[in-house]
């Protein structure tokens, strides 16, 4: 009766056990768009909202810099105005004073030229020029670190993806287990203890499954956020070719790495940008201690009812007057409000050459550690491809002595353990070589491809 029940009991748990490595299956096999990896960096940088915004900020220092070039022009105002006028009062028109109502049209135009301010307005185009590359280049820096993230989250899908598949394969070996064990116990061979561990190793690898396909679909979700996706659709991202590990050198040296990135990362050229930038804000501050020369001229014109000419002439001859002229402005004392802003300046722009050093100072730091990274994640790899080897190996020989009686369900549970250990740390050093070698071609420059 109790073998019955075991029996009807091992039945039911293998067929939960199908139903479940079957929908895994399934979801291996969801329909939905079928994306690359880079259809996946074409669609984050074109929907990711941080590049949007930092494309506004670009546009409108770029709208700045084209405003702050007009300044060299001549500008042109004019005016008019046309009202009846009561009581006394002096027309300007007939040159006499007047106590009837009168119609009046006067009209202006005018037109000035900046000639000198201490050069404030040319190093105004300066730094706005400086200030729109900065912008530019900080475009650079997110598409890079989204592209990054993007490449990054294809390999934590990969990498999930083999740990998912690690872990049927090892829930199958577990019910063949099991099996054995069964037939065992009914010919009285076996203990219920050791049926009991085996329905124990197959119940941890169906947990593994469950927090190996939690994993996989958090890498997914976190690819569909990256490209700005709805959360609830459903994508089937198409893997790429994964390169041969072992090909991986650590023939980097920090030095070399950071030589190169400091010509073309865009965080150094958006900070050395801002650096400039600052440089010509002092030099725009000093110019306001100096005069203001300008050069203007203008015309004028108006009619008046009180006059008897008609408005023909009194508009376009008597009336029409003329003027040319320059314009000089000294500043004596503001309230110490222009020396105070070239102080200011002079701090600001010392406080940038600070922040640009920084960068560079932890940009170095990064680096430096991103070369350790790699060559710590190559003697890893090593290291845990021959642990799952040897594993391996003992296990298929422990295996085979478990089903000639020679070795108890508990060496062979704990031998299958050490085995699916070793395989996914080296499924995990794996893809954590890839991914060093990456950050190593992103501070490089080069494609950020698999």
């Amino acid at each position: 009766m109790n073998k019955l029940k075991s029996r009807k009991l091992l039945s039911i748990t293998l067929v939960a056990v199908q139903i479940f490595v079957f929908s895994i299956s399934s979801a291996f096999a969801q329909g939905g768009e079928r994306i690359t990896l880079q259809q996946a960096v074409d669609n984050a940088l074109a929907n990711n909202l941080q590049i949007k915004q930092a494309q506004f900020q670009s546009s409108i220092t770029e709208e700045n810099l084209k405003q702050s070039k007009f300044e060299m022009y001549p500008n042109v105002t004019s005016s008019g105005s046309a009202n009846r006028q009561y009581g006394l009062f002096f027309d300007n028109q007939t040159g006499s004073l007047i106590n009837t109502s009168v119609d009046q049209v006067n009209g202006r135009l005018n037109s000035n030229v900046l000639l000198f301010n201490g050069g404030s307005l040319i190093n105004q185009i300066k730094q706005n020029k400086s200030l729109l590359m900065s912008d530019k280049s900080n475009i650079e820096k997110v598409k890079n670190d989204l592209s990054l993230n993007v490449v990054t989250t294809f390999l934590s899908i990969v990498n999930n993806r083999d740990l998912l598949k690690a872990s049927q394969q090892q829930l199958d070996l577990s019910k063949q287990q099991l099996e054995v064990a069964q037939r065992n116990f009914d010919v009285g061979n076996n203990t219920q203890a050791d049926l009991s561990q085996a329905k124990a190793q197959v119940a941890t690898n169906e947990l593994n499954i469950t927090n190996a396909d939690n994993a996989y679909q958090l890498s997914m979700l976190n690819l569909k956020q990256l490209m700005e996706m709805d959360s609830e659709k459903q994508i089937d991202v198409i893997l790429p070719a994964i390169e041969d590990v072992s090909l991986i050198e650590n023939k980097y040296s920090s030095f070399d790495v950071y030589s190169k990135a400091i010509t073309n990362y865009p965080d150094i050229k958006a900070v050395s940008y801002n650096t400039e930038a600052f440089k010509y804000g002092v030099k725009v501050a000093k110019g306001n201690l100096y005069p203001t020369l300008g050069f203007g001229g203008g015309l004028s014109s108006g009619y008046s009812s009180a006059n008897p000419l008609s408005f023909s002439s009194q508009f376009t001859d008597n009336n029409f007057g003329q003027f040319l002229g320059f314009n000089l402005s000294i500043p004596i004392f503001n309230n110490y409000r222009s020396r105070s802003q070239y102080n200011i300046a002079k701090i600001r722009y010392e406080n940038a050459k600070a922040s640009e050093q920084l960068t560079k100072n932890n940009l170095n730091k990064v680096i430096s550690q991103a070369v350790l990274d790699l060559k710590s994640a190559i003697k890893s790899y090593s290291a845990t491809q021959s642990a799952f080897n040897s594993s391996k190996e003992a296990f298929n020989v422990i295996k085979q002595r478990y089903e000639v009686g020679l070795v108890s369900v508990i060496e062979l549970n704990t031998s299958q353990t050490n085995y699916n250990k070793a395989e996914f740390d080296f499924i995990q050093a794996k893809y954590n070589v890839i991914f060093r070698s990456k950050v190593i071609d992103f501070y490089l420059g080069n494609p950020l491809t698999l």
